[in-house]
């Protein structure tokens, strides 16, 4: 997790952009990819809102863990190695997805959709195939207990106490919360586009999207790691964190938009009846 900075505005900004990061994770879109597919045939109606009700239960526990420990805060301190370890296992999770979903690209045929790869997903069994809002809600609060999200949680809520108080710490759960509420549910929004239109639409932006999410994810490890080997690199990333999860954000949107693009340019029209 990058260092916080000090103003109330720039934290409350890289929290949202730390939302919105984490909402792109090739585990999210993974699960609400199957959850929007899976009810697109039962519930059409709602399916297209499956990215949305998926990051309201997790926000809903972001915000809680954001609020415990803000409470907590005067008899507990987040210890040194929380960061340290927090960083080393996302920089795991973020090899084995990127790897992964470069895999699922490669090993894809030519006519086949390519459908983003997760890991905590394979965990939840049946409860990938929810048909229920609630039940997906319960999927993305189930999301959110993981060592990752409660460390970034707990260390945010942790500076929002030093900023003012409780108050603040529930303020930046809220800003995070936002953040992962645009990437999901635009995720959720594409892909329920997606199953809409033709399969060679959906074959060339889902393989774009999942090109985008590997390299995006294998980059930030690997940026995640080096900042941890090189004490210089930790330095020239000082003030910038911002601007560094805007650009991930950034290629991630060029992505979606490039996908349907290349589409178009095959001359390939919605599905219509």
């Amino acid at each position: 997790m990058p260092a916080l900075p000090d103003d109330g505005f720039a934290l409350v900004l890289l929290v949202f952009a730390l939302g919105l990061r984490h909402g792109f994770d090739a585990d999210h879109l993974a699960t609400i990819d199957g959850l929007t597919r899976f009810n697109a045939r039962s519930n059409p109606r709602w399916a297209r809102f499956c990215g949305t009700l998926f990051s309201l239960g997790h926000g809903a526990v972001v915000v809680a863990i954001a609020l415990a420990v803000s409470l907590l805060s005067r008899r507990w301190t987040a210890p040194e190695w929380l960061e340290l370890s927090g960083a080393w296992i996302s920089i795991v999770f973020l090899t084995l997805l990127g790897v992964l979903n470069l895999r699922a690209v490669f090993a894809a045929g030519a006519h086949e959709v390519v459908s983003p790869v997760g890991l905590k997903g394979r965990w939840l069994g049946r409860f990938g195939q929810v048909a229920h809002p609630a039940g997906v809600a319960l999927v993305g609060a189930l999301f959110a207990l993981s060592f990752d999200t409660v460390s970034q949680a707990a260390l945010f809520a942790v500076a929002g106490v030093q900023a003012g108080g409780w108050q603040h710490a529930l303020g930046l759960g809220v800003a995070f919360m936002g953040g992962m509420l645009v990437a999901d549910g635009a995720n959720g929004l594409w892909i329920a586009r997606l199953i809409a239109r033709a399969d060679s639409v959906a074959r060339i932006a889902s393989r774009v999207m999942a090109l985008a999410v590997a390299g995006m994810s294998l980059l930030v490890a690997a940026y995640g790691a080096a900042r941890l080997a090189l004490p210089g690199l930790e330095a020239w990333g000082e003030g910038k964190e911002l601007a560094l999860g805007a650009a991930v954000v950034g290629v991630i949107f060029v992505s979606f938009m490039l996908g349907l693009y290349l589409a178009r340019q095959r001359g390939v029209e919605p599905v219509t009846g």
